[in-house]
């Protein structure tokens, strides 16, 4: 199966792809009203888009693209007829070569990269699979979006015949970048970044300041109020780690505005997920959904 499914390394994904939009005014500020990101250079005469925003402007949509190759298509075609049906993106990195402007035309080249060996993760067993795509922008070198996704068979969960594992919610990834935010909710306490050059908080938390670059910081706890600034009901697929009564849903997530300025997604708990609204007053809570897992989630109250 290696064998096979080496050979299409260095194969064509996507030959002159091209953005289906250029870069433009709207989708950046979207992006950083979306993100909390109020640094100057994105907006006004002159604005850049975030480098962040590299692989959007790639992006199909929901009616996809339609100068593909069939290379990449062929590869999952041989993993899922091997067993290897489920797939869980893992990670990106991505290479700034130029700022991208409004009205630059994003045209990109893909490329299957890499594939590893057989590799056995909790999830299951599956092979690793690396695309890179460069992207340029007016002709221009502009960027790298490497992404890799596992192609899995899902593990079998050893037992009593018929008895069903508890479920539970998926790891948080830390890194160094994160590690101390993990470490206060082990504590039962919610840390907010603070730049101690510019003052201003930051959430999620970064090694740098989107306002001012700084690379200094302290940080600040929580009050623990905040109000619903936006949110979903997820009905499907269902994930009973996810709701209350352990069914699988519906179930509530928010973007929660906390008090001290900053934003950041979590679960609704204590109001049906349908009576969750924009603006309702919600508290801080510790939830421990299994014995290695603590999560901050926030309460909400009909009144």
């Amino acid at each position: 199966m290696y064998e096979r499914l080496k050979a299409y390394e260095g194969r064509v994904a996507a030959t002159a792809g091209a953005g289906k939009d250029l870069v433009n005014e709207s989708m950046i500020r979207h992006w950083c009203e979306a993100m909390g990101d109020t640094h100057p250079a994105y907006s006004g005469p002159g604005a850049v888009a975030p480098p962040t925003m590299l692989q959007a402007w790639t992006m199909g949509g929901l009616s996809g693209h339609t100068d593909r190759s069939g290379a990449y298509d062929d590869m999952l075609g041989l993993l899922d007829g091997a067993g290897y049906t489920s797939v869980v993106a893992t990670d990106c990195e991505q290479e700034y070569l130029r700022p991208l402007r409004p009205g630059d035309r994003i045209t990109f080249d893909a490329v299957i990269e890499a594939v590893s060996g057989r590799k056995t993760t909790k999830l299951g067993t599956g092979y690793f699979v690396t695309t890179r795509m460069d992207i340029r922008a007016q002709g221009e070198p502009a960027g790298t979006h490497r992404f890799r996704i596992l192609k899995y068979r899902p593990a079998t969960v050893k037992g009593a015949k018929g008895s069903k594992p508890p479920a539970l919610r998926p790891r948080p990834v830390v890194n160094r970048d994160n590690a101390g935010f993990w470490e206060g909710v082990a504590a039962r306490r919610l840390l907010i970044q603070r730049c101690t050059a510019c003052d201003l908080p930051r959430f999620p938390w970064l090694p740098g300041c989107n306002a001012c670059g700084s690379s200094e910081w302290d940080t600040v706890e929580a009050s623990g109020e905040g109000t619903v600034f936006s949110h979903v009901v997820m009905h499907h697929p269902p994930f009973p780690a996810f709701s209350e009564n352990g069914e699988g849903g519906p179930y509530a997530v928010a973007l929660i505005e906390l008090a001290e300025g900053v934003r950041m997604v979590s679960n609704v708990i204590g109001v049906p997920c349908d009576k969750v609204r924009v603006g309702m007053p919600v508290r801080l809570e510790f939830l421990r959904t299994d014995p290695d897992l603590v999560l901050p989630v926030f309460r909400g109250s009909e009144g």
